[in-house]
């Protein structure tokens, strides 16, 4: 099983940017399906982007509120999956987590919190204008 830790949340001011990181631990992580979460206070869990194990099932993932503006990638080397968070706007501030799940998941799932069985501890993003 891995282990999920994210970092590289803190304050920005609106239109800028931030790099998340979820480095993954005791397994590969490039053989899961790896989601980021975010959740504002009094609101859902809710995901934001996805990327799968196999190119051939899918490309990324975006919710239509920060399409054009964040960016999943993987960085297999160091084990981490990365989210580049451009423009960003005062909605955008909640706690971002990453999630993983081992293999690829039914697309149907991606949006379902309990698909995925590895969850990080969270990260603080916060935009001010």
């Amino acid at each position: 099983q891995v282990q999920l830790a994210e970092s590289g949340g803190g304050s920005v001011q609106v239109g800028g940017s931030l790099r998340l990181s979820c480095a993954g631990s005791g397994d590969t992580l490039s053989s899961y399906h790896v989601g980021w979460f975010r959740q504002a206070p009094g609101k859902e869990r809710e995901l934001i982007s996805c990327i799968t194990v196999r190119y051939g099932n899918g490309g990324p993932y975006y919710a239509d509120s920060v399409k054009g503006r964040f960016t999943i990638s993987r960085d297999n080397a160091k084990n981490t999956v990365l989210l580049q968070m451009n423009s960003l706007e005062a909605e955008d501030k909640a706690v971002y987590y990453c999630a993983a799940v081992f293999e690829d998941i039914d697309p149907d799932w991606y949006h379902r919190p309990r698909a995925y069985d590895y969850w990080g501890q969270g990260t603080q993003v916060t935009v001010s204008s």
